[in-house]
């Protein structure tokens, strides 16, 4: 099989690789309810932090947010302005916002302090979107960009007063930082593709999860398109899951449609863990994985 620079299709290709075995004796009908910084939700698979969703649907920002609120589930958004923020938190779902990392710090503390105060149960920051792919600092939208370090991190970690999550985390070596800095959880990502050749979320899992010894949850992002996807992250050791461009084309129908794909994710997560003998997320066990080898 040939291989690609494309960091999606490698993705895609190592989900694929992974295989599934069953257990049937002594299983019963699951749980698939989760519990994350003292909430409960219906399901682990989350909404990504998306942006500008108004490219692709007229109010796709809120929309994207409603359909998660009817599914009750985490959802997570992206760049946007201050008013379009509470606009999401209005729909009533439980929001994390993920802040880029902007070269002024002080527009990093103030959009810490506007999430906080619109009601965001955490927020975090986007740790891989400071390069372009010339080697120079990115600009988004006009915005300069600017790499930060362990300390700064801790800094705005102190500033939040509300859980902060690291996003774009794809090593052990950021993930251990991380912890240094004070965060309450870890994305596993490669911001779909941002470099080439990028390890997939599910290949360096297990390396991250050694790092942070259980003392945060980790969270697997990138490439999840059904219930069976997540089982393989959360019996891998994640502690959810977010979708995002799965979910895009369903805007235009309404925040009904997102929401029902997300209830049809979660079922067709029900249906691996019953057939595993999985009774609840805490129950998850990576035996059940096996690696098919090309």
């Amino acid at each position: 099989m040939p291989f690609t620079s494309n960091s999606d299709k490698i993705t895609r290709e190592y989900f694929d690789s992974l295989l599934v075995e069953t257990r049937y004796l002594d299983a019963v009908i699951p749980s698939t309810q989760m519990t994350l910084f003292g909430e409960s939700f219906r399901s682990p698979i989350m909404t990504a932090a998306l942006s500008h969703l108004h490219n692709t649907a007229p109010d796709g920002m809120t929309v994207y947010a409603r359909g998660a609120a009817q599914s009750g589930v985490v959802h997570w958004v992206g760049m946007g302005s201050d008013r379009e923020l509470e606009e999401i938190v209005a729909t009533g779902a439980r929001t994390i916002k993920i802040i880029k990392p902007h070269a002024d710090n002080r527009e990093v503390l103030r959009k810490i302090a506007h999430a906080v105060k619109s009601g965001c149960m955490a927020v975090g920051m986007d740790i891989d979107h400071a390069f372009n792919a010339q080697g120079g600092y990115d600009n988004v939208f006009g915005l300069p960009m600017k790499a930060k370090s362990t300390e700064e991190l801790a800094d705005f970690v102190q500033a939040s007063g509300v859980p902060f999550i690291a996003k774009g985390v794809l090593s052990a070596h950021d993930a251990e930082k991380c912890l240094k800095a004070g965060c309450a959880g870890i994305v596993v990502s490669h911001h779909h593709g941002i470099i080439q050749y990028a390890v997939p979320p599910l290949m360096v899992l297990q390396d991250i999860l050694s790092a942070t010894g259980g003392s945060v949850p980790v969270f697997v992002d990138c490439g999840i398109e059904s219930g069976m996807d997540a089982y393989k992250c959360l019996a891998l050791g994640a502690k959810a899951v977010s979708v995002g461009r799965h979910l895009m084309p369903l805007l235009k129908e309404g925040a009904e449609a997102v929401a029902r794909r997300i209830d049809e994710m979660t079922a067709e997560l029900a249906g691996v863990m019953a057939r595993t003998g999985v009774r609840t997320l805490s129950d998850m066990d990576s035996t059940v994985i096996h690696r098919r080898v090309f």
